[in-house]
C-alpha cells in the first residue's frame, strides 16, 4: 500500500513493500518496527540504524518525538486520499452543519453514535465495508449528532446521506 506522509509540512511518499522492506520517495530501506512492551515507546531499525522514538497520536495527526526534537506527522494512505476526493465528508456553505455521505457504495458495518450524541473531531461515526476494505469515518469536528440516516446491514449507494452533526 503506499501513503502520503507529511512531517513538519514535507511530504513523502511511502510504500510498504513487505514487512520488512519499505520504499521512501523511490529510495528502499530495510526496516523493523515494534512497540517496546506496548507503550508509546518505538524501535525502528532502518538499514542496520537503531532508532527510538516516542509516539503518540493528538486531533494533529502522530507526535514523534526522537533525539529531543518533535515531528507533527500524517498520514494518509491511497483508500483515505479517494475517499476525500470522491467528496465523503462535506460541510454545508454556512459552515454550521457536517453532512457526512458515503463515499462510495458499500454495506453499512456498524453505526456507534446516536441522536443527540456529542461528538469529539477525530471521533468513529461510522464504518462502511467496501471492496472487502472496512473504512472508518470519523468526525472532523466537535458537535452533535442531529440525524443518523443508516444502521447497520444497511447497503448505501455512493452519496447517500449517513448522518447530520451540527
Amino acid at each position: 500500500m503506499k501513503y502520503t506522509t507529511s512531517v513538519n509540512g514535507i511530504t513523502y511518499q511511502i510504500e510498504i513493500n513487505s514487512a520488512h522492506q519499505i520504499t521512501v520517495d523511490g529510495e528502499v530501506f530495510s526496516v523493523d518496527f515494534e512497540s517496546v512492551s506496548h507503550q508509546p515507546l518505538y524501535s525502528l531499525l532502518l538499514d542496520g540504524g537503531s532508532h527510538e522514538a516516542h509516539i503518540e497520536v493528538d486531533e494533529d495527526g502522530w507526535q514523534v518525538l526522537h533525539h529531543g526534537d518533535r515531528y507533527t506527522v500524517t498520514v494518509a494512505d491511497e483508500r483515505t486520499q479517494r475517499l476525500a476526493q470522491l467528496g465523503g465528508m462535506q460541510v454545508a456553505a454556512g459552515g454550521r452543519e457536517f453532512f457526512l455521505k458515503a463515499p462510495m457504495p458499500g454495506l453499512v458495518v456498524s453505526v456507534p453514535v446516536a441522536n443527540e450524541q456529542l461528538v469529539e473531531k477525530g471521533d468513529l461515526l461510522l464504518v462502511l465495508e467496501s471492496m472487502k476494505m472496512q473504512n472508518e469515518l470519523r468526525a472532523p469536528r466537535a458537535g452533535t449528532v442531529q440525524r443518523v440516516r443508516a444502521q447497520a446491514g444497511q447497503s448505501v449507494e455512493q452519496n447517500t446521506l449517513l448522518l447530520v452533526i451540527v
